[in-house]
């Protein structure tokens, strides 16, 4: 979300998103904000700090930490407050072991994706502090039914072997497949509660997420472009997962208002209904029956909103919220 004002955040969540609120994140607080900094966090007993070229694991807390942990509990302050007597699901994220390993260094200064004991490392952690975290929410906000979003927006490049070394010149030895499997999966199992996976890149890896054990993926739609040019080989990756079982977060509405279009262009990319043509027509294209959207797909904003203005951000939230009803009042729209 935009802005600095968690209190502000956490009201227009919960005001216009009832049925599946989250604890907002304000990355323009500054370190510690990001999703990095926020991410590490929760790391257990492995501290980080923040150096020139990003989070590095160091041998004891420091000032950034410090900062990091006193803006999650500024947070969930705000939340405790203002969700009293709230009841239903509630979605809180994080960032995924992956994500941490390819971007937080070792003393060294290259990424700990280099390092097969450091990720496992990382993971169990990970682990210990997810579950603190998950137990503090609860304790917060009795009523709610916690959803589980571990953001992955580096696993395509980690699968893929682009992380690169300190020099830039380089790349990191990328793991098996069946290593990153595993890592998830154990992780899923371990934290007993939903799981959906956020990946904002263009080359999501489906299979891996649901065999992991995901409930849903969320994605951005809008990176494959006008549905007409989806790539048949992208929209039989996801079917399959799909007809598997595994839910859709469908990211459909851009977090900045597009400029330079026409007035009908710009009306129609603000209309509900014209928000979930994509979903529609992918639906279409696999067969599937329209009236399962309602039950495996759930409308979100494209990525994340921090570069919105908060009016913008507004409008976002609310547009998903009636874009997602459309799916169930009219499936065969």
């Amino acid at each position: 979300m935009p802005g600095t004002d968690v209190i502000e955040a956490v009201r227009t969540v919960l005001g216009e998103l009832p049925d599946l609120p989250h604890l907002p994140e304000l990355p323009g607080r500054g370190p510690g904000s990001d999703v990095i900094g926020r991410g590490a966090s929760f790391l257990v007993e492995l501290p980080v700090d923040l150096q020139p070229s990003g989070w590095r694991l160091v041998d004891r807390p420091g000032r950034d930490l410090r900062r990091a942990l006193d803006l999650m509990e500024r947070d969930l302050d705000a939340l405790t407050e203002h969700a009293e007597g709230y009841t239903g699901p509630l979605k809180i994220q994080a960032a995924g072991v992956w994500t941490l390993a390819a971007s937080v260094e070792l003393h060294n200064g290259v990424a700990a994706v280099s390092d097969p004991g450091a990720v496992r490392d990382l993971a169990s952690s990970l682990l210990d502090g997810l579950l603190a975290h998950l137990a503090d929410v609860r304790r917060r906000v009795p009523g709610a039914s916690i959803v589980l979003q571990l953001d992955e927006p580096s696993l395509p490049a980690v699968l893929a072997g682009r992380i690169k070394t300190p020099s830039g010149y380089g790349t990191l030895r990328r793991p098996e497949e069946v290593v990153v499997l595993e890592s998830l999966t154990t992780l899923v199992e371990k934290l007993g509660v939903p799981v959906v996976f956020h990946c904002c890149a263009p080359d999501v890896p489906w299979g891996v997420f649901r065999r992991a054990g995901a409930v849903a993926v969320s994605a951005d739609l809008t990176l494959w472009g006008p549905p007409d040019r989806w790539r048949t080989a992208a929209i039989d990756a996801l079917g399959e997962e799909l007809d598997a079982g595994l839910g859709l977060f469908a990211g459909v509405v851009p977090a900045l208002a597009p400029t330079g279009l026409p007035r009908a262009e710009l009306r129609k990319l603000s209309d509900p209904g014209a928000s979930v043509e994509p979903v529609r027509t992918l639906w279409q294209r696999l067969g599937f029956d329209p009236t399962s959207l309602a039950q495996q797909v759930v409308t979100t904003p494209a990525c994340g909103l921090a570069g919105a203005t908060e009016d913008r951000a507004r409008e976002v939230l609310t547009q998903v919220r009636a874009a997602g009803r459309t799916l169930v009042k009219d499936p065969e729209a």
